[in-house]
């Protein structure tokens, strides 16, 4: 079958940086929605789109394409009591960008603790980077009506609806649209 709209995809993945720095590979396969749902990156789309099992490729993505540029402006440094303890580096909070109260959230994440001072970085920690993806296509197959009407995968490696707590809150490990 060939990767087309509406079909799930499931790629193993090495994801490198452009000088071919080992960045991460995949120990669970990254398994998404084909045809512009935002479960991937698009560049990845572009490139695996008409292929089939077994297709085997290597694409480098530019930051544009990717996370975004760095952006200094979102680098805050922040009294330290403002934050909750125990804080440690690399722990990540939502908050808004300064300025205008209408703007989405973000998640920053603590990349230095200095006295009485944080510093919180609300960059993706790959913006600004080339990156370079060594895809292995594995499994492609039909989506469900319901993947589709969700715009996402259900079931191994994607998520149901029945997946919810006893509260009322559902799995915490879910694809997000990439920006």
């Amino acid at each position: 079958m060939k990767i087309v709209k509406n079909t799930v995809v499931t790629v193993d993945y090495k994801l490198s940086d452009a000088q071919d720095n080992l960045i991460e590979e995949s120990r669970e396969p990254m398994v998404y929605l084909h045809g512009g749902y935002e479960n991937t990156l698009p560049k990845i789309e572009e490139a695996l789109d008409g292929k089939e099992v077994g297709f085997k490729t290597t694409i480098q993505v530019e930051p544009e394409d990717a996370f975004g540029e760095y952006d200094a402006e979102l680098v805050k440094v922040e009294p330290r009591n403002r934050l909750p303890n125990p804080l440690e580096v690399g722990m990540q909070f939502e908050g808004m960008p300064d300025g205008d109260e209408q703007d989405d959230s973000i998640i920053f994440t603590v990349t230095d603790i200095a006295d009485d001072k944080v510093v919180l970085d609300g960059n993706h920690p790959l913006a600004g980077m080339a990156l370079r993806f060594t895809l292995a296509v594995t499994e492609v197959r039909e989506a469900t009506a319901e993947e589709i009407a969700h715009e996402h995968v259900h079931g191994a490696h994607g998520h149901g609806h029945d997946d919810e707590d006893d509260d009322g809150s559902a799995d915490e490990y879910r694809s997000h649209p990439l920006h």
